[in-house]
């Protein structure tokens, strides 16, 4: 895996490409320097955890055989302000999924991406705590 970062603007505007030349840009909030163009590098990890287990669960609940039809996670974090580098103290991921579906077989879904396969979720949990919930929604 590699990814290869630039500086597109002045003063902390970034894009990051993969090997595929899919990109995402990052910068800095006005109040670090930056003009806010792009997401924030934390933003950045803790959506990539977001897309991670959501791709698990989507898959987990293929395999199950659940009718989703759509799925949406809202993802809070909370950084220790008085300490430098200001770390996740907890993050708490909300899903939402749409459609017919089992609850067991969400739980189930979750819990696995969460606590065993997604890997972003298992480096995180080395320093940080990680709950989740979620909501079924019926169409």
């Amino acid at each position: 895996m590699k990814i290869t970062l630039r500086r597109i603007g002045d003063p902390l505007h970034f894009e990051a490409a993969n090997a595929q030349g899919n990109t995402i840009e990052m910068d800095a909030k006005a109040a670090s320097g930056g003009t806010g163009k792009g997401m924030g590098p934390m933003e950045t990890l803790i959506s990539a955890l977001g897309g991670c287990s959501c791709i698990d669960i989507v898959l987990f609940l293929k395999k199950f055989r659940q009718e989703l039809a759509d799925i949406r996670v809202e993802i809070e974090a909370d950084r220790d302000p008085d300490h430098i580098p200001s770390l996740f103290v907890k993050i708490h991921a909300h899903y939402h999924l749409y459609g017919k579906l089992d609850a067991r077989q969400v739980e189930k879904a979750i819990s696995l991406s969460i606590d065993k396969y997604c890997s972003v979720s298992q480096i995180l949990k080395k320093s940080v705590p990680v709950t989740y919930a979620f909501t079924i929604h019926s169409l």
